[in-house]
């Protein structure tokens, strides 16, 4: 029976959250109206999991969130709104050690919650298996799998200093690397498939690739419309590398990280000769958005195989273990996390059932096998 602590200021949220988790069974279910109520809930109730609301009354959720982390650290899943606004505290959330979100759909509380009941009870499932340890050096508290230790939570920016003064160093970083991958390199493109537990495991990897690395790197991460462009700009001000939403067709560069935009799908073209990048309005034929499968698969038809490098981290689900598998077969290198550090092991353990994996890697090994392959 998994103990499950629901927060939530409105009254018809709780109940439609409470009737949601029991009618799957495998609950036992409290419910708190704000912050503060939530602190002593977690202290008396002593919650697996708690759900949580960001915007209430008296407390709001980002400051019980730290106080839950910093008294008794628990496994929580922000519950956001669909908004800039939201995805900014989702993000901050995540930081100060939530382990996942999921994004209220608008419309009707009971049909909207309908949509998204399979990704809440997975993720609230797969938080279950999680132990918390104390607050880490980032400020949030450290996840971990009951089988074995997860990656800590992502390292706060290099250097110390203003915001402003990590922005003109990773500027002087960037110019100073473009000449540098000019210089002999071997030809390359970074495809990365990501779904639950992705925010923090890209913080993880994506700060680790030097300014020099000489590859376009693609990432397909399910995620809200919404909620890619806040990200990709937060992940811009933590990596060496260029980071951008590919909300409209690019050329694809050398030194740039292009996070696919979500309520769309990622694919690679050529134009006039260019490898381009092109958002396209999700195909219904898959899942989740943007799609590993689509994004693997337009890569093989406009690039050299053996120059496709793609790595499968956390998540639920099978997106991309086909397309991944593919490009093994013919003649790529591909990653699959490791169930020792995957938040959920669906995506890299689907890849790796279809003997789709070149290598089989905890989070914390592979930025360091992306680089020996790009030759830094």
């Amino acid at each position: 029976m998994i103990k499950l602590l629901i927060v939530d200021d409105s009254a018809l949220m709780r109940r439609q959250l409470s009737l949601l988790f029991q009618s799957v069974g495998g609950f036992e279910i409290r419910q708190a109206r704000n912050g503060q109520e939530a602190v002593a809930e977690n202290r008396d109730f002593q919650p697996d999991v708690v759900t949580l609301d960001i915007n209430m009354p008296e407390m709001d959720g980002l400051t019980a969130l730290s106080h839950i982390m910093a008294e008794r650290p628990v496994a929580v899943i922000m519950v956001s709104s669909l908004t800039e606004k939201g995805a900014l505290a989702t993000f901050e959330a995540l930081n100060l050690g939530a382990v996942d979100y999921v994004a209220k759909p608008g419309g009707t509380i009971s049909l909207s919650l309908d949509q998204v009941k399979d990704e809440l009870v997975g993720k609230v499932r797969a938080a279950s298996r999680m132990r918390m340890g104390r607050v880490g050096p980032s400020g949030g508290a450290r996840a971990t799998t009951v089988s074995a230790p997860r990656v800590p939570a992502a390292p706060a920016p290099r250097g110390t200093g203003s915001a402003a003064g990590l922005a003109q160093r990773l500027r002087a970083e960037r110019e100073a690397a473009a000449s540098a991958r000019a210089v002999a390199g071997r030809p390359g493109l970074l495809l990365i498939g990501v779904s639950t537990g992705g925010p923090r495991a890209l913080e993880t990897l994506l700060p680790e690739l030097p300014a020099t690395f000489p590859w376009p790197v693609l990432v397909a991460q399910h995620m809200p419309a919404t909620f890619t462009g806040p990200f990709a700009a937060r992940l811009d001000g933590l990596c060496p590398l260029t980071v951008v939403e590919a909300h409209k067709p690019m050329a694809v560069e050398p030194g740039h990280i292009y996070i696919g935009k979500g309520g769309a799908d990622m694919v690679l073209s050529r134009r006039v000769g260019a490898l381009t990048v092109l958002p396209r309005p999700e195909n219904p034929q898959h899942l989740w958005h943007p799609s590993v499968e689509l994004l693997a698969r337009s890569a093989l038809e406009v690039c050299t195989p053996g120059e496709l490098h793609a790595v499968m981290l956390t998540g639920m689900g099978n997106d991309g273990a086909d397309g991944f598998t593919e490009i093994k077969r013919r003649g790529g290198k591909t990653i699959a996390e490791s169930e020792e550090s995957a938040v959920v092991w669906g995506m890299p353990g689907e890849l790796v059932e279809r003997g789709g994996a070149s290598l089989v890697l905890p989070l914390d090994k592979v930025a360091a096998q992306v680089k020996a392959w790009a030759g830094r």
